[in-house]
């Protein structure tokens, strides 16, 4: 007879583990996530570990400051025995064109509205803010205090672990490798051990969501796309502030233990599925690192490595139901997943259940594509 699970999630990143955490919260007593590898293996393992609220389209504004609310309590709220290491030290974002500075201007009034604490400063408030900040050509800047990080994999093992109290199951390295649907309707998932019957799948797969969209017979306009990032020797606390620059295409921030995370953004990578970090890169982040912030010309490098944005044609998530009924995606973040999975996991639980979410979601679902309804996100590096 065949395994049953009430829903089935598909990859065990951060936004499938905490799904996972709230639809067993809200009492669904079948859950199950599926991770073709270890635990926050994808995107989130890979990510820069930064949470920030300037966004430039107010559904990611407003998910982004309700998940800081969330991260704000979440040893709490999970009953993690450890830290997620939650600092919020702040985000300073650099304009060194008319254009972008109107575009912050925006942005503020925007983020303002939403009553997130943000700031509009000249190049001066920039270098106060971070003293060793070369303040050549920058127009002005904009700095939330309330930003932060916070650590990838122990978000992510927070969740799964408040999510197995409560009866879900995570099995890691089992692939998917199909979805069974009838007449427009799952019905079951097809791993390389079993086949799994359950009328609800959500596809949290990140970088590989078109690849599941497909076994479901659905066409999702989300691709992958490398991005890279190295970590520094730690040192004694300079910076306080993630310092973004999108004209560089950079950011740069130190950690609580003194190292530097960075990377940039590479205009010119083509859609695939490589994570293998190049010299290039290497070379193209430490040109723009040591021009904003002079100082670190003296660091050594430990490591670097390639990750994968999920990134949708807006640059916003893709949540929420499909044609194929049973059948859920989310997917798409282009790199601010992690950022927003506190409340973005919330609203698919009750989306997923035939709540009325916390928040409309149409702006967000996947029709907005074909009827052309949607917005760039103007603030993504």
């Amino acid at each position: 007879m065949a395994r049953t699970a009430d829903v089935v999630i598909i990859g065990g990143g951060v936004m499938g583990c905490a799904l996972a955490y709230h639809l067993a919260k809200k009492g669904v007593k079948r859950v199950l996530v599926l991770e073709k590898q270890y635990l926050a293996s994808g995107a989130t393992g890979r990510c820069g570990a930064g949470v920030r609220q300037q966004w430039g389209s107010e559904m990611n504004a407003w998910l982004a400051r309700e998940s800081v609310k969330r991260f704000e309590r979440m040893n709490e709220e999970l009953e993690f025995r450890g830290d997620i290491e939650f600092k919020q030290k702040g985000y300073l974002l650099l304009a060194y064109t008319e254009a972008q500075w109107d575009q912050f201007k925006q942005n503020v009034a925007l983020q303002q509205g939403l009553d997130i604490p943000v700031t509009m400063v000249d190049p001066q408030g920039a270098k106060e803010i971070v003293p060793h900040l070369n303040t050549e050509g920058l127009i002005g800047a904009t700095y939330c205090p309330t930003d932060g990080h916070a650590n990838p994999f122990l978000v992510t093992q927070a969740y799964a672990d408040a999510a197995k109290r409560l009866g879900a199951k995570i099995e890691t390295f089992t692939e998917v490798t199909g979805i069974v649907v009838e007449k427009g309707v799952v019905r079951g998932v097809v791993t390389n051990r079993e086949t799994i019957e359950t009328p609800v799948v959500v596809n949290c797969a990140g970088a590989h969501a078109a690849v599941i969209g497909r076994m479901a017979g659905l066409e999702l306009p989300v691709y992958a796309e490398r991005h890279q990032a190295l970590v520094t020797e730690p040192v004694e606390p300079v910076q306080d502030p993630m310092v973004i620059s999108f004209y560089h295409r950079l950011y740069c921030q130190q950690t609580p233990h003194g190292s530097f995370i960075m990377g940039v953004n590479d205009p010119n990578e083509p859609e695939s599925f490589n994570i293998q970090s190049s010299w290039q890169f290497l070379e193209d982040v430490a040109r723009q690192a040591v021009t904003l912030l002079p100082p670190l010309r003296k660091l050594r490098v430990v490591r670097q490595w390639g990750g994968l944005y999920d990134m949708s044609p807006d640059a916003n998530p893709v949540l929420g139901k499909t044609e194929v009924e049973g059948f859920f995606v989310a997917a798409g973040f282009s790199g601010h997943g992690f950022m927003i999975a506190p409340m973005t996991s919330q609203i698919l639980a009750e989306v997923v259940l035939g709540e009325e979410p916390v928040m409309p979601i149409e702006k967000l679902e996947l029709d907005r594509f074909r009827h052309g309804d949607f917005v760039m996100e103007p603030s993504v590096v």
